[in-house]
């Protein structure tokens, strides 16, 4: 992976008014001479979004919901330069002078801006699974052509980026992704059924958006996490594991050949990888809580209920064909995940959806972007049916 050689990172911001945005903005502003925020984009949230312009003194920003766009017009400044719509996103890619493009957009929208980033050279700081989960390969073939480096934000992925640090991928003997569990780790199997949807929103230890939140309590946040690493890290999906640890103190592990383990441990917040990613390969000082582990009192450590929550199961057999299924897992989750949200399904109904639509698919390997997008929108439609 290229070494970033500016001191002082530009960043464009996508979606800067979920968790992962807020986050990477109080990261800008805790090491301002290291990180400068040049551009921003949200779908529809309007207030936020203009909150955040005067915060940061941006003049490009995108929004790819209309109505959102057209309101934004009249509460920013006349000279502020706004995309519209999802071409917008690529837009904005292409406009700014950032040097790292920071996408955390939940969904397929983030892709096509993603690409866009690689192809301008700039360098990619990925937080949306669905990137690598429906087209690692592509993108990181691309990243490789156009010499520029792709970051992971995820708090699971840096840390195995951080643990991997000095060493050669072919003395990795296993991948260990810790997982919290989710509010229904102890929950008896025959009680899932009556999961509530307030119930599966209440994280034990992490506050995030909506969707990712229930993709924790089934646990595929685990499994598109599988496939992400083994795209990222160039592994087999064989040497990628799961681990749950409910403490969420263990973000990751790495064992390595002669069976030593090495991990990454810090309080369970964002900033902590964002600033890696941005700062990389420098560590930089900031106001974030360190640990101590006189208090901690214990850190325990659990194999995942996979009988009772296929999620991860899935996720390794779409990782293990390769091809257009994960794209199609990734999308049949989307739209359960929405259904349930929406209280139109069952909880176990979501991870039913995913199977039913992943065993009516016909896989096409190394597809090209174009047949991801459409593959995505079949399982969408068959996701609903």
């Amino acid at each position: 992976m290229q070494t970033l050689m500016t001191s002082r990172r530009k960043v464009l911001l996508l979606g800067s008014t979920g968790s992962i945005g807020t986050s990477a903005l109080k990261v800008a502003q805790d090491i301002p001479d290291r990180m400068e925020i040049v551009g921003l984009a949200a779908h529809s949230s309007v207030e936020a979004l203009v909150a955040q312009v005067r915060a940061t003194g941006v003049k490009q920003v995108s929004l790819t919901d209309e109505a959102a766009a057209a309101k934004a017009r009249t509460l920013l400044p006349s000279d502020m330069t706004i995309h519209v719509g999802a071409q917008g996103l690529v837009d904005l890619v292409r406009a700014s002078d950032a040097d790292m493009v920071l996408v955390a957009i939940v969904g397929v929208a983030g892709l096509a801006p993603a690409m866009a980033a690689i192809e301008e050279g700039k360098h990619l700081a990925v937080a949306s699974k669905e990137i690598l989960v429906m087209a690692g390969e592509a993108v990181m073939a691309a990243a490789r052509r156009q010499g520029v480096s792709v970051l992971p934000v995820d708090s699971e992925h840096n840390a195995i980026f951080q643990c991997l640090e000095g060493h050669q991928g072919s003395t990795v003997r296993r991948i260990l992704l810790t997982a919290s569990g989710g509010p229904f780790r102890q929950l008896p199997a025959e009680q899932l059924p009556q999961v509530t949807l307030a119930q599966a929103l209440k994280h034990p230890t992490w506050t995030m958006g909506r969707k990712i939140t229930i993709d924790s309590a089934t646990l595929f946040n685990k499994g598109l996490e599988m496939i992400e690493a083994r795209w990222l890290f160039d592994v087999p999906m064989s040497r990628i594991e799961v681990v749950v640890h409910p403490q969420s103190i263990v973000h990751s592990m790495v064992e390595f050949e002669d069976h030593s383990v090495i991990a990454q441990l810090s309080h369970s917040d964002m900033c902590f990888p964002i600033q890696y990613a941005v700062t990389w390969p420098d560590r930089v000082p900031n106001n974030l809580r360190p640990l101590d582990f006189a208090q901690l009192a214990s850190l325990s450590f659990e194999a995942p209920r996979t009988k009772d929550f296929p999620a991860l199961d899935l996720a390794r057999h779409a990782g293990e064909i390769g091809g257009t299924l994960p794209a199609v897992l990734n999308a049949a989750n989307e739209v359960a995940v929405e259904a349930f949200l929406h209280e139109r399904m069952s909880f176990p109904a979501i991870w039913q959806t995913v199977a039913r639509v992943m065993e009516k698919h016909q896989v096409i390997q190394h597809p090209s972007l174009e047949a991801l997008i459409e593959v995505d929108a079949w399982a969408r439609r068959e996701a609903l049916g």
